[in-house]
């Protein structure tokens, strides 16, 4: 039965995610808002919710931090893997060489906000919890504020560039017949759709490490995040359907920025028994870094643009992302 509950509510989010990319897209195009923008910040924020109801009730329903904080490390990797599976789907070369300064500084910001994640979870677990009253890590709201300022430089570049979208299609044809006011209203319905599976989702996921006998680290890496994922990856295909790949690349760096910054820093609000990366499986400081080393490959994908390199069915940086998220996945199953 664990498993029947574990597809239905894949299912769910997965319908709650489809129609995002184009109504996200009808919003840029109303509000004037470059897509770059649109991706990173308000399509990340949706898909990313389940991450975030599922982080709520495993801390303070559950009890169970590594759960959450899996779920979180493995998303990343999740995220980063939709990189690729975009790149398989592109069919004019990686898809990298066609998006614009905007995504390397997103980009950037996400790495260096895995980067200080990572060493706050090592200094956490080795030198000292960085509690406030023994309550909240002084880490958490240092995430918060990284998070904020990516999002307001981010806002700040699109406003200055004002670049034109990358778009292979004309522009969705609902966008001239359907109000902003009733796209607002299908956001909130998916929203409230993926936080009510999300939160489902850690109670699933708890039955999963008992009846598997896997840790709760692997479990949260594993099975939560590909659930918990699905909505960045059906956004970010259907994202590349319509021509818009600022938005497709954009949303899974913007959800892994929403995971880091802000479901981290709630997380720990919500866990009452101290700071929540000193509960930390030392494995999320592996899987911390194969994030980190994922997003170098990203960046170095958009900075040297190498249209030119062997391409089959997927570019060079795309296999790389697919290895180095199998080889995490096969280290942590073998160390659990």
């Amino acid at each position: 039965m664990v498993w029947i509950k574990f597809i239905v509510c894949l299912g769910i989010i997965l319908v709650a995610g489809t129609k995002l990319s184009k109504y996200g897209d009808i919003i840029a195009e109303k509000t004037g808002l470059g897509r770059i923008w649109i991706g990173a910040v308000l399509l990340a924020t949706v898909t990313s919710l389940p991450e975030l109801g599922t982080g709520i009730s495993s801390v303070a329903l559950i009890g169970e931090p590594n759960l959450t904080l899996g779920d979180l490390f493995g998303s990343n990797l999740l995220n980063l893997v939709t990189i690729a599976i975009v790149d398989i789907i592109h069919s004019r070369g990686p898809i990298l060489y066609y998006l614009g300064p905007g995504i390397i500084l997103a980009a950037t910001a996400s790495t260096l906000l895995l980067a200080t994640v990572a060493v706050s979870i090592y200094i956490a677990q080795n030198v000292a919890s960085l509690g406030l009253f023994n309550y909240i890590g002084l880490y958490s709201p240092v995430f918060f504020c990284l998070y904020m300022l990516t999002q307001y430089m981010l806002f700040r570049f699109e406003q200055a560039q004002q670049p034109q979208p990358v778009t292979t299609s004309p522009a969705t044809p609902e966008s001239g017949t359907v109000s902003l006011r009733r796209v607002v209203v299908f956001f909130a319905i998916a929203a409230l759709a993926t936080v009510g599976a999300g939160t489902w989702l850690s109670f699933i996921g708890d039955e999963i490490s008992q009846v598997t006998g896997i840790r709760a680290s692997f479990t949260g890496t594993v099975f939560l995040a590909i659930c918990t994922s699905a909505p960045e990856i059906v956004v970010s295909v259907s994202a590349l359907r319509i021509g818009a790949l600022d938005m497709a690349v954009g949303n899974v760096i913007g959800s892994n920025l929403f995971n880091m910054g802000v479901t981290m820093f709630v997380n720990d609000l919500f866990y009452t028994a101290g700071p929540l990366l000193s509960y930390a499986s030392p494995d999320h400081i592996f899987t911390a870094l194969t994030a980190i080393l994922m997003s170098c490959v990203v960046m170095a994908g958009l900075v040297f643009r190498p249209r030119l390199w062997p391409r089959i069915w997927i570019g060079i940086d795309g296999a790389a992302l697919i290895l180095l998220y199998l080889g995490a996945i096969a280290v942590l199953y073998f160390a659990a």
